[in-house]
């Protein structure tokens, strides 16, 4: 895909797998298109957000725990390689999610910076649009330090942040998706 493919090339950034109702809601934002829309899944392999929200639990309790510095031998190894095996699952449960909706997918694990991995996949696809997938992070977007806000100072092609659905009970349906931006 990329430049002169013919394709309406969307960059979907996002912090969790997407599901079945999550690649709905994106594939109805594309209705109309008279191009064929390929999504490209961006999964970052490590959970950022997931760190950030447990130390700030920890510190909201007055707990402080401090990560002991030695590791074993080899560990750091097994453990990146295990992350990005289950990464790379994700990302294929997210193209066929996407894929099962008619939609056209690619997707990838990201190990480098999430906003800057994003650059870099809009500059060699040549992009038209980016989608920020995530749950909402009241802080972060408090002080525009989020993915959307970081990635709209510094792409020139529109940048919509959906926030995922909630999950509930099966019975429930599915939680709304609201966008920002």
């Amino acid at each position: 895909m990329g430049p002169g493919s013919g394709f309406y090339d969307v960059v979907v950034l996002v912090e969790r797998e997407i599901d079945q109702v999550d690649a709905a809601q994106l594939l109805a934002l594309h209705q109309g298109i008279d191009e064929q829309v390929c999504y490209h899944v961006l999964l970052p392999v490590e959970d950022p957000a997931g760190g950030v929200e447990g130390a700030m639990g920890a510190l909201s309790t007055g707990e402080v725990f401090v990560a002991p510095s030695v590791t074993l031998p080899g560990s750091d190894d097994d453990l990146r390689e295990e992350l990005l095996d289950e990464c790379r699952a994700r990302v294929r449960s997210s193209v066929t999610a996407l894929e099962a909706t008619g939609a056209r997918a690619t997707g990838s694990p990201v190990c480098q910076e999430p906003v800057q991995a994003l650059i870099d996949k809009v500059a060699e696809l040549d992009a038209r649009e980016v989608i920020v997938l995530t749950r909402p992070h009241v802080i972060r977007e408090l002080f525009h330090l989020d993915w959307t806000s970081r990635a709209e100072r510094r792409l020139r092609v529109p940048v919509l942040h959906l926030l995922e659905h909630e999950h509930r009970d099966p019975g429930d349906g599915p939680g709304p998706v609201a966008a920002r931006r």
